[in-house]
């Protein structure tokens, strides 16, 4: 009778010094990817009265209180765009953006018992935590498609362009992520710079103006925001307004390729901690 051969044997090691990033465990793990972000789905509507509905609410009353203050009041200028349309446009990637980085900087300090008790890639669990935000993106994008079709500002062949534009947010949103998660574990003040941070990073980006108020080449500097290049590529790709983003957005992309790999680099670096510390 044939014997069974034994199974594997898997010994764990802390690291030393700079190590590979492992992307290759990600793929292996990918079916505890899909559960974690399922998880982190279900929590986050677990007995709310309104459920899904808040992925609409949070952007939605931004836009009136936006449309009051800056819009009526202010007078800001909206590149011709009707003014909600125009800053909707902007909060749809925005609270995806912010979401993300909510979620995920939380997320090893709130997985405590997960990390201690079981190996598999810590990195799963931010990542986990940004990608459970695309429900929430998909159902207020559904809404700003319905404003777009009421002011009648149906878009261009360059909508085909707007995957990229969300890759940028959500590259963006992963790269902060995993810089704020890894530096939770051992500094708990971080969750109370949070609020302070995405408060900053929301006037930061041309949210409720526009970047063209400023002149070459401060427009392309701006760009060093790597959401300033995903707002303005949403508006672009989709209202046609006359300011493409340009040169912009490859300073955008570069910014966002900057955190991510840091991000990446600098998670692993740490990671060995996490369970000591945590």
């Amino acid at each position: 009778m044939e014997q069974m051969a034994p199974p594997p044997t898997i010994v764990v090691k802390p690291s030393r010094g700079w190590v590979a990033l492992g992307l290759k465990d990600i793929w292996e793990y990918r079916e505890l990817l899909y559960f974690l972000t399922w998880r982190d789905i279900k929590v986050r509507y677990k007995q709310t009265a309104l459920g899904a509905l808040w992925a609409i609410i949070q952007p939605f009353m931004t836009m009136v209180v936006f449309s009051i203050f800056f819009g009526k009041l202010a007078k800001i200028p909206s590149d011709g765009i009707p003014y909600p349309l125009f800053t909707f446009a902007a909060l749809v990637p925005w609270t995806f953006f912010s979401n993300g980085l909510s979620q995920s900087s939380n997320s090893l300090v709130g997985s405590a018992n997960l990390i201690t008790k079981v190996y598999f890639p810590r990195l799963i669990i931010p990542v986990s935590s940004v990608f459970s935000g695309f429900i929430d993106f998909s159902i207020a994008f559904i809404v700003f498609l319905g404003m777009v079709i009421y002011y009648g500002a149906f878009p261009t062949i360059a909508v085909l362009l707007l995957p990229l534009f969300l890759l940028l947010g959500l590259t963006t949103a992963l790269g902060v992520g995993l810089w704020l998660s890894a530096l939770n574990v051992r500094f708990r003040d971080i969750r109370y710079v949070i609020p302070f941070l995405t408060q900053f990073w929301l006037f930061a980006t041309p949210i409720a103006y526009p970047s063209s108020l400023l002149s070459e080449p401060w427009r392309t500097i701006y760009g060093i925001n790597p959401m300033v290049g995903v707002v303005e590529g949403f508006r672009w790709a989709i209202l046609r307004t006359d300011t493409a983003p340009g040169p912009m957005i490859f300073v955008s992309a570069l910014a966002s390729l900057a955190l991510l790999i840091s991000g990446v680099f600098y998670f692993k670096r740490v990671e060995k901690f996490f369970a000591d510390i945590i």
